[in-house]
């Protein structure tokens, strides 16, 4: 059975898909990312520097790409990005991109 979460969100999430080296390194560690994707939802943009975080809420009026970071409680950090469509949001390690 297919389990649904409904999230408050300021903007479309699109389909939410993950890299497979983070899932696993998540999975490994017993770490769940959905808080980090709920709070990317609600635009609260993480660890990002005041530029970015301008440019974030900018994009939610012009449609551009959004990009929030976090950081994993092991110290990893992830970034969370929806694209400019708002068809799919990935999260992922820097090095993945």
């Amino acid at each position: 059975m297919e389990e649904r979460v409904f999230i408050e969100s300021k903007f479309r999430l699109g389909e939410i898909v993950s890299t497979t080296h983070l899932f696993e390194h998540c999975e490994k560690n017993n770490f769940a990312l959905l808080p980090y994707l709920v709070r990317h939802a609600q635009g609260d943009w993480g660890d990002v520097c005041q530029e970015d975080k301008k440019a974030n809420d900018q994009a939610l009026k012009t449609g551009e790409r959004l990009l929030s970071a976090y950081t994993l409680p092991d110290g990893e950090k992830i970034w969370i990005i929806t694209e400019w469509d708002r068809s799919v949001t990935t999260i992922l390690f820097p090095e993945d991109y």
